[in-house]
């Protein structure tokens, strides 16, 4: 069985979590932290970075930031993962969901324009597999209403905008390094600030409503309690993982990609004309080998496409059930039919990518892809 993922391991995670051991600081907040930290703010130029112990955890934070009021309206995509929504109704706001667009799974300006009102005070984005929705128009549009934007690039390790690195466009980023991601720490993700006004409250939060990151600098004489957070910073252990992890980011990123080519090369061209979708990268956007997938023409397709390639010992997965239509808001979704959504939830499918996946296994992933689409085609 070819497994859809595969966690990967680079080699020197347990000698950096032997290094911890020995060290004296396992809780968080240590060297391992740090590099993790300046690794990224001087990679990417983010103005500020905090490794959390999940994505759920940042994007909370993201919400924490925002200081939303009760009827206060956070546009959505529709299409993503329960935590991009979940975040901002535990700060008690309302979420409106958006659709996506006809070309991918990511929101426009067009799909959120429409649901902006005089209570909107935060937009979501998410850069489904790792590229860009146009971000150029959505901050021009949260600029005419004085909104913030929020990208939840869970995703979007190491992909880029017009040259510039997702996550760092909007006011605040949040990215995951769960199991599944490029880079992992088994469950981790991480805050970026991008607005220096949020810079000093993030590490309070982050550090259970204390001062006491001031403190540790040597900023303040003594830290207490002056405001709401949580324990959202994780363990030294996550983050000497996620260290080694990130030495080989380059190594990882290029074996990603060339798998994605590999599918890429061997589908287009060649599936179109049965009512398959394939991804599509805009100008402005750059591919980081996230994932790889197909949109079917039908659920039934689908369905059948899916079950062609079990019986080959090959895993696929679909991905998200729009959350509009999902069992806890079903009935609260008042709006528009969201088609575009509708339709990924319903056809697309996720083909196998992940670092040990060889040549011949995508290659062969690919050619029995192809058989499958021809041969449901043809029994239409």
């Amino acid at each position: 069985m070819i497994p859809f993922n595969k966690p990967y391991c680079s080699g020197r995670e347990l000698d950096y979590i032997k290094e911890v051991c020995g060290s004296m600081t396992m809780s968080g907040n240590g060297d391992f932290t740090k590099r993790c930290h300046a690794f990224f703010e001087k990679r990417y130029g983010f103005k500020k970075c905090l490794l959390c112990t999940s994505g759920t955890d940042a994007l909370e934070m993201c919400a924490m930031l925002c200081e939303l009021k009760p009827d206060d309206e956070v546009i959505v995509p529709s299409y993503t993962f329960v935590s991009s929504a979940i975040a901002f109704l535990r700060e008690g706001a309302k979420v409106v969901f958006a659709d996506s667009g006809a070309d991918n799974p990511n929101v426009t300006a067009e799909t959120i324009k429409p649901l902006i009102t005089e209570k909107t005070k935060v937009i979501v984005v998410v850069h489904y597999a790792g590229v860009a929705c146009d971000m150029d128009s959505i901050m021009q549009l949260a600029e005419q209403h004085h909104l913030l934007v929020v990208e939840d690039a869970a995703h979007s390790i190491d992909s880029f905008y017009k040259g510039l690195p997702l996550g760092g466009i909007g006011h605040l980023g949040a990215f995951s390094f769960h199991e599944t991601k490029n880079i992992n720490c088994g469950e981790g993700g991480m805050l970026v600030v991008n607005d220096e006004r949020f810079i000093r409250r993030s590490e309070i939060i982050w550090e259970k409503g204390t001062n006491r990151a001031e403190f540790y600098r040597g900023m303040v004489n003594k830290y207490g309690w002056c405001d709401i957070g949580s324990s959202f910073l994780p363990s030294e252990f996550n983050a000497a993982f996620l260290w080694a992890q990130l030495e080989q980011l380059e190594d990882i990123q290029r074996k990603r990609k060339h798998i994605w080519e590999i599918y890429d090369s061997s589908l287009r061209g060649k599936v179109e004309d049965c009512g398959i979708q394939l991804p599509q990268i805009p100008d402005y956007a750059t591919n980081n080998g996230h994932m790889y997938y197909v949109v079917c023409p039908t659920l039934a397709f689908r369905t059948q496409l899916m079950a062609f390639l079990k019986e080959h010992d090959i895993q696929t997965t679909f991905h998200y059930l729009p959350l509009h239509s999902s069992a806890y808001y079903k009935d609260q979704f008042k709006g528009e039919p969201l088609v575009h959504c509708d339709h990924y939830g319903d056809c697309l499918v996720r083909l196998p990518l992940y670092y040990e996946l060889s040549d011949e296994e995508a290659t062969h992933v690919a050619q029995l892809v192809l058989e499958g689409i021809t041969t449901l085609t043809a029994n239409l």
